[in-house]
């Protein structure tokens, strides 16, 4: 395995990517999304796991996050989000000619893996998507009455913060993810909440849109993003390849439970049953 790192001019200013790549031709290229507060480095298991099958994966760093340009956790826009996972796809397409391409997204990433498959035609064999956060409990009703002033006078301010405990029953992945310091551990800012309240009512108008393969994975006991966001796309996508896969008792971050191997493995299988030839 080898890996990369590089950055691009993304939209809202310069973004950090890195790659996990197989040393021989891959049999296809995987362009994964974070969530919100983290950044793609949380990612490299699942990036080992994947190039242990033969597949390419690329990953950046949202406007605001990890190694990227911008205010702390504030994304500027989910468009813009959008717009950066396209350019990481052209850039992993151009490296690796010929071979399948695939998006996958977790949490506030899958929003904007969504938001991207249903604003139009994308290029990829399938789509993966990782505790969608179509239905979520966020803040409270007056919170939410705020936010839009807020995003407009106040757009860094503080609204919302993320119980780490309740992304998975691993202790060490919650220890990690509290010392990390590119995890940002304050409340996250208004613009981010709102983009990601809007975007949400957004995409599940445009579900009828989303085409490509299909694979959806969400544990039962997700606090962070309802499970009933599943029963959502299972129900409104407009693929006719839809595979939900529901996992329980599992946490928000299904990649780092306890269980996590059997998670990996059912992603890989599901990107090895659609490569396509190019």
């Amino acid at each position: 395995m080898t890996t990369d790192t590089g950055e691009f001019a993304g939209h809202g200013g310069k973004i950090a990517w890195r790659a996990w790549q197989p040393d021989t031709t891959p049999r296809g290229v995987v362009v994964l999304v974070h969530g919100v507060a983290e950044h793609s480095g949380r990612y490299e298991h699942v990036g080992t796991a994947l190039v242990d099958e033969g597949f390419a994966v690329y990953s950046f760093d949202h406007i605001g996050h990890g190694l990227s340009e911008g205010a702390a956790a504030n994304i500027g826009s989910m468009q813009a989000a959008a717009d950066n996972a396209a350019t990481l796809l052209e850039l992993a397409g151009t490296a690796h000619p010929g071979v399948s391409k695939f998006l996958l997204g977790h949490s506030m990433g899958s929003l904007a893996v969504l938001h991207l498959a249903t604003r139009g035609p994308v290029d990829v064999a399938g789509i993966v998507i990782s505790a969608p956060p179509l239905d979520i409990p966020l803040g409270n009703p007056i919170q939410r009455l705020a936010a839009p002033l807020l995003t407009r006078f106040a757009p860094n301010l503080g609204v919302l913060t993320l119980d780490s405990s309740t992304i998975s029953r691993d202790p060490e992945v919650v220890r990690a993810y509290d010392d990390d310091p590119l995890v940002f551990r304050g409340k996250l800012p208004a613009r981010t909440a709102v983009e990601i309240l809007q975007h949400t009512a957004l995409v599940k108008q445009r579900l009828g849109a989303l085409t490509a393969p299909l694979l959806v994975l969400h544990g039962t006991a997700d606090l962070i993003a309802s499970p009933s966001s599943a029963d959502l796309l299972e129900r409104d996508a407009g693929s006719s390849d839809v595979t939900v896969l529901r996992y329980s008792g599992l946490y928000h971050e299904v990649f780092n439970e306890p269980e996590r191997a059997k998670v990996l493995g059912d992603v890989t299988d599901w990107l090895a049953a659609h490569v396509t030839d190019q």
